[in-house]
């Protein structure tokens, strides 16, 4: 079989807790390992808001749209996860939890990534003249803040078992592009790192947002911070196709150099998994395919 390479014909998912969660076209596949090592699956179908709404599936929008969804569907399936992996003895956190969790997530990225960011911005503005070198600085605050946060992760062994199963994705994903027959020995061949991840996306986010917010010229901290959330969507979009093109062109030289600090980041966020890890990975895959 040759590698897939239409654009429609894409398959990613997402790690889980002691599982993943695959998808491609309107079928999304949960995979999850019990305590008793039995594998268990939730299937759905769900059409995408970019297909029900011809505007929201334009260039530029589609992003900050595909990552809103993604978000409430990663959600569903980590509560799901969560339901089947942990045992009868550990405490199974309730929906609210889930959700609380996930604003208390999201104000937290906010502060660190945005707010603090741009409170430095403000205190060496008057120091830097060059506007691009500002921006730049002030990103790599921000990267440097996004780096050690995955680096303590690797502390907690729970994420390092997320990782492996992440590792496992990227793995399935890349035999069926490649057109390989989903066994344990033909996936164990190819790369936990793939360029269409999500850990690479945020990089090209912190990418894009350099040369975004360099318009801004040089606001006060409030507008600042106000601006930059009021961009975020056009960030994500722009994000978003460049994801989506390096993903489609792989092969091509230049793509592979732009591609190299992401698939770096995932050494990180990947890791090799176990084979009864990819079994897992498999059986969310055969679903959805």
């Amino acid at each position: 079989m040759s590698p897939k390479t239409n654009s429609e014909d894409i398959a990613g998912g997402q790690a889980l807790i002691e599982g993943v969660m695959m998808r491609h076209g309107n079928k999304i596949a949960a995979a999850v390992r019990r305590p008793d090592k039995q594998i268990v699956i939730q299937e759905r179908e769900y059409i995408p808001l970019t297909k029900r709404y011809k505007v929201l599936g334009w260039m530029f929008i589609r992003g900050s749209i595909s990552l809103f969804e993604m978000m409430i569907v990663g959600i569903k399936c980590l509560m799901f996860s969560a339901e089947v992996a942990l045992s009868e003895e550990e405490r199974k956190p309730k929906s609210w939890e889930f959700t609380l969790s996930f604003i208390i997530s999201f104000a937290v990225a906010i502060f660190f990534f945005v707010v603090v960011p741009a409170f430095f911005f403000t205190k060496i503005k008057d120091f830097v003249p060059n506007l691009i070198l500002l921006n730049i600085l002030e990103g790599c605050v921000r990267l440097g803040m996004f780096l050690g946060f995955l680096s303590l992760t690797l502390l907690m062994e729970d994420m390092r078992r997320v990782y492996m199963y992440h590792g496992a994705e990227h793995k399935t994903v890349f035999a069926w592009e490649n057109g390989q027959e989903l066994t344990v020995e033909n996936i164990k061949e190819f790369s936990t790192r793939h360029p269409r991840c999500g850990t690479s996306f945020i990089l090209f986010v912190m990418i894009v947002s350099i040369l975004i917010f360099s318009l801004l010229g040089r606001p006060d901290f409030l507008h600042r911070v106000l601006y930059k959330l009021l961009l975020l969507p056009v960030v994500a979009g722009i994000s978003y196709e460049a994801i989506r093109f390096t993903g489609k062109h792989s092969n091509w030289k230049w793509v592979q150099l732009l591609s190299w600090p992401g698939l770096t980041l995932q050494k990180i966020t990947t890791r090799e998994p176990s084979d009864d890890q990819i079994e897992v990975a498999i059986a969310a895959m055969k679903k959805v395919i």
